[in-house]
């Protein structure tokens, strides 16, 4: 880990530490500017579209305590750097393929646009990838991304999504982190980017496409996306369902995500539907453009408006990514005109139809999976009354569970991680119960010392990949950032 006496000072890292903190209160989201921010650089006419398509890239690479052979002294390093670095190890030599997908959207958008074609993409990058990207001192990935986010003639092809900073899944990550997670994403943008590139993120993209269902948690975490400025949040079709209980069946048109929490409280945000599992193919070969090709426009509010096939895939992760995507994006945006099937961003499609009278007010509700389970089987309110209900429908209702939902029903984010998630919780209710409601400097370099290792110690790395040196890479992050916490504050 990087010291004050041995790094450098620059805008996006602060003594060799990613600048993650100190200024949440004064950026200018979203939510603090809240003018369409595609509607008036759009070359699309909603009049001229029978359906549309949006796809989204997810990228993302841990940090890993790697930069040595120790693990107990080990520098904290991005693992596309440890790749670089170990390249005989498993697919590690596929290194410089991955860094180039990272970087080469911003080499086709400029290359399209001066084809004369509408090319667009949404960018989904985790803080940790980000961090890497820069301790690797590989700019020049940067420098392409922030040419295609900032210059004018690029930008209105490119929107970026907001994520959790470590790339950490809802439902196992402590409540009280969840802001956290959300605010350090958005300072490190806006210190690579700008604030004005800040602004124009309104989109949030789940790690793993995650959902909490847990009342009180899917309740904390729509609050702080909300309160973040975020507009609208990305959900798998499978990890919600109408407020009936039964499932959703116009998944190409927008809905609105109402979170309930044991109070009774409610919370909603705008929510573009994911179809399909996890197929990074759906994406590599545009699966959702021959889908949008069998779409037609349909009468929604009271208006008659083109439907949007929404899909993400990792960018860079398996053959199909690396060597599909290419041709597959490059041969779709050339075939595509503006009229007819069109390719849209999911910020630019709400504001459109926004534009043509279509309300967030009017999109259809929807709740996490499983909760009108619960809320059928209440009795009061408060979260013993959940609690309640919960055990009840566990007996009734096949499948039941509040572990949330993910782009993949055979995997449980709560259940069978305890050599990662104990250690995780205990830093975390540490951190709280030291810190919360006392006078921290948060632009500190202690704190963001120990934010950062609180943020990696919850990266989903580390529970997906099971026991092994992924677990010892987590545990080791938590104690450093237990040492950490009794040494400085």
């Amino acid at each position: 880990m990087a010291t004050a006496e041995t790094a450098q000072c620059t805008d996006s890292m602060i003594n060799g530490l990613p600048n993650i903190c100190g200024r949440w209160d004064d950026l200018p989201t979203g939510g603090t500017n809240r003018q369409p921010v595609f509607l008036n650089e759009t070359d699309i006419q909603l009049d001229n579209v029978q359906s549309a398509f949006a796809v989204a890239l997810h990228m993302h690479q841990p940090t890993i305590p790697a930069g040595g052979d120790d693990l107990s002294t080990a520098g904290l390093i991005g693992h596309l750097q440890y790749m670089f670095e170990h390249c005989g190890e498993g697919d590690n030599h596929n290194a410089g393929v991955f860094a180039w997908c990272y970087e080469r959207i911003g080499e086709f958008v400029p290359q399209l646009v001066s084809e004369g074609k509408s090319p667009r993409i949404m960018l989904d990058y985790s803080g940790n990838l980000l961090w890497g990207l820069e301790q690797m001192g590989r700019r020049d990935i940067i420098d392409k991304l922030a040419q295609v986010t900032c210059d004018p003639q690029y930008r209105r092809c490119v929107e970026w999504l907001g994520t959790m900073w470590g790339h950490a899944v809802v439902s196992s990550t402590p409540p009280a982190d969840i802001p956290l997670h959300i605010r350090a994403w958005q300072q490190h943008f806006a210190s690579l980017f700008g604030t004005e590139a800040l602004q124009r993120v309104r989109g949030f993209s789940p790690p793993e496409m995650h959902l909490p269902n847990d009342p009180d948690v899917a309740y904390a975490y729509v609050q702080a996306l909300v309160e973040a400025g975020y507009q609208w949040v990305m959900i798998q079709e499978h990890s919600v369902e109408n407020v009936d209980g039964s499932g959703i069946s116009r998944p190409h048109l927008p809905h609105r995500l109402v979170a309930r929490n044991s109070d009774g409280e409610t919370v909603s945000i705008t929510a573009l539907i994911k179809t399909q599992g996890s197929d990074n193919k759906l994406v590599a070969q545009m699966q959702p453009l021959s889908e949008a090709r069998t779409l037609s426009r349909q009468d929604f509010a009271g208006v008659n408006i083109p439907p949007l096939v929404t899909q993400i895939g990792d960018g860079e992760n398996g053959g199909v990514m690396m060597n599909e995507f290419p041709d597959g994006y490059l041969g779709g945006v050339r075939g595509l005109g503006r009229e007819g099937v069109v390719m849209l961003n999911g910020t630019e499609y709400l504001e459109l139809i926004e534009a043509a009278g279509v309300k967030p007010e009017d999109f259809i509700p929807i709740q996490p999976i499983h909760q009108h389970a619960v809320w059928s089987r209440m009795e009061g309110e408060g979260r013993e009354a959940v609690d309640k209900a919960a055990q009840a429908a566990q007996g009734e209702v096949p499948n039941f569970h509040l572990d949330g939902g993910s782009w993949t029903n055979s995997i449980s984010w709560v259940r069978g991680y305890d050599g990662v998630l104990d250690p995780m919780n205990k830093l975390s209710a540490d951190f709280h119960e030291k810190l919360d409601g006392k006078s921290v400097d948060t632009d500190s370099h202690a704190y963001r010392n120990f934010l950062l290792y609180l943020m990696c110690s919850q990266t989903s790395c580390f529970r997906y990949w099971g026991e092994g040196h992924w677990t010892e890479y987590a545990r080791e992050i938590c104690r450093r950032g237990s040492e950490a916490l009794r040494h400085d504050f």
